[in-house]
């Protein structure tokens, strides 16, 4: 086993592509989840180890926002929460490329873990609306309905354009030149960054101030998924199986 040194080296040198990816996933997220895949890799942890570390984090701090009362307090430990999730959760892809540990089985577990974080992060905060919230009507329970929609179609859309065009696209690849990374687009991506949505839980302590800034993200994530639609849908209508 080498040093921590040696195993960063090569967990850079096996890191997925930049492209696609906002600036805190590429340069927050990812070089911390490269530290803990590390650690994991010392540890003798195996990859769907760390994805039910990331999951244990995960919905620690999501049951938190549903049972305990809105607070300044709560929102740092909610946050901390949810990043350390997202971070571990980058780590097992990481450490499954590192130790060639990863299959089927782990990338299906880890989108489980994903998808049902999706589904719950804006349960909870429903729930925080419903028992501790002031809201000017209750018409504003639906908003969490109406982020959760947007969040978990964009999650399944994206995995199926990944999945329904990797075929095609490989078979591309010898005339289709990869493109360049693009930071202009790294940082149009970063209202839609799960790290990103992360940080309105720390306005917890502030009610008024989080129903905005989640409302906010709300609107935002529904424009990304149209247009994300659309441009998901122009690729693969352009495909042709190989």
């Amino acid at each position: 086993m080498g040093s921590t040194g040696t195993v960063l080296r090569e967990l850079r040198g096996a890191q997925k592509s930049a492209k696609g990816v906002s600036l805190y996933s590429r340069y927050v997220n990812r070089p911390a989840g490269r530290l803990l895949a590390a650690g994991a890799y010392r540890a003798g942890l195996t990859p769907n180890q760390i994805t039910l570390i990331s999951g244990l984090f995960t919905y620690a701090a999501i049951a938190a926002v549903a049972l305990v009362e809105p607070s300044w307090t709560l929102g740092l430990v909610v946050w901390a929460g949810l990043v350390i999730g997202f971070a571990f959760d980058s780590a097992d892809g990481q450490l499954a490329r590192l130790t060639g540990r990863g299959g089927p089985a782990g990338e299906w577990l880890d989108h489980v873990v994903d998808c049902g974080k999706l589904l719950l992060v804006h349960a909870a905060v429903l729930i925080s609306f419903y028992r501790f919230g002031e809201l000017p009507s209750d018409g504003w329970l639906l908003l969490p309905l109406g982020f959760q929609l947007a969040a978990v179609v964009t999650f399944c859309a994206g995995l199926l354009r990944e999945h329904l065009g990797k075929a095609a696209a490989a078979g591309q690849a010898a005339t289709a030149p990869a493109a360049p990374v693009s930071r202009v687009r790294a940082v149009a991506l970063l209202p839609a960054d799960y790290g990103v949505f992360c940080l309105v839980f720390l306005l917890l302590g502030a009610p008024g101030a989080f129903l905005a800034g989640y409302a906010a993200l709300a609107v935002v994530h529904t424009l990304f998924l149209a247009a994300f639609l659309a441009k998901w849908f122009r690729e693969l209508r352009a495909l042709r199986p190989g």
